[in-house]
């Protein structure tokens, strides 16, 4: 099912902070949204999941930290089966083990909070709770700020793995060059509250044509990092 939200617009303190845009997903597809702080993406990002959920499209949102989606004070069980319950899903035991077992956090103590677990660990928890009630769209704004390079990378391997042959669109929002670049089939850029493009990521890198791209993609060092 292609997803379409026509005219996203936000509006601050009588400043447009979002000019109108449009944005249309295809099944399965991978798309970046890459721009400066400040850009309006991850306020683009806040207006498509709610509008397309208002549409009754399946949305999930995955934050930049656990420490957004956990508490502290509760167990991780606990989340576990408020995020079920949350999503009208009954307990599945096999569900669970399959979503641990496709982000290795099997070994996790359900028993503990989430400060008895490492970051890593967190964020895939976290992920794993966005997977239960298998969304249409998977919104993921700057999922691995919070972690090192190699535990990034390392997560984003186990959930493209996870996403393979499934229909989920995957919209991953970030400032990471680098880390669109190795995980997004399309790429599209904000600058100042607007979408200044939107292009295959191949050509996006080959030929950038707005200032802002062009400003991403002059430093080309994130290239080394391995997310």
């Amino acid at each position: 099912m292609t997803l379409a939200a026509q005219g996203l617009s936000a509006i601050r303190s009588g400043r447009t902070i979002l000019h109108p845009t449009d944005v249309t997903l295809e099944p399965g597809e991978y798309v970046g949204l890459v721009g400066a702080s400040g850009s309006g993406k991850s306020t683009l990002g806040h207006a498509l999941i709610d509008t397309l959920r208002a549409q009754g499209v399946s949305v999930a949102h995955v934050p930049q930290s656990p420490d957004e989606a956990l508490d502290p004070l509760r167990s991780m069980a606990f989340h576990w089966r408020e995020a079920e319950i949350a999503l009208n899903r009954p307990c599945d035991p096999a569900r669970q083990k399959m979503l641990f077992d496709a982000l290795h956090i099997q070994g996790g103590d359900l028993r503990n909070r989430p400060w008895g677990w490492s970051r890593g660990m967190q964020q895939r928890f976290v992920i794993a709770m966005a997977l239960i009630g298998t969304p249409d769209l998977l919104v993921m704004d700057e999922p691995t700020s919070a972690l090192d390079p190699v535990v990034a990378a390392g997560t984003m391997d186990l959930l493209d793995a996870y996403l393979r042959d499934r229909q989920t669109v995957l919209l991953l929002i970030t400032h990471d060059l680098g880390l669109a670049a190795r995980r997004v089939q399309r790429v599209m850029i904000m600058d100042a509250g607007k979408m200044v493009e939107d292009a295959p990521i191949e050509q996006f890198l080959a030929m950038p044509s707005s200032s802002a791209a062009q400003a991403l993609c002059a430093h080309r060092n994130w290239l080394e990092l391995p997310c």
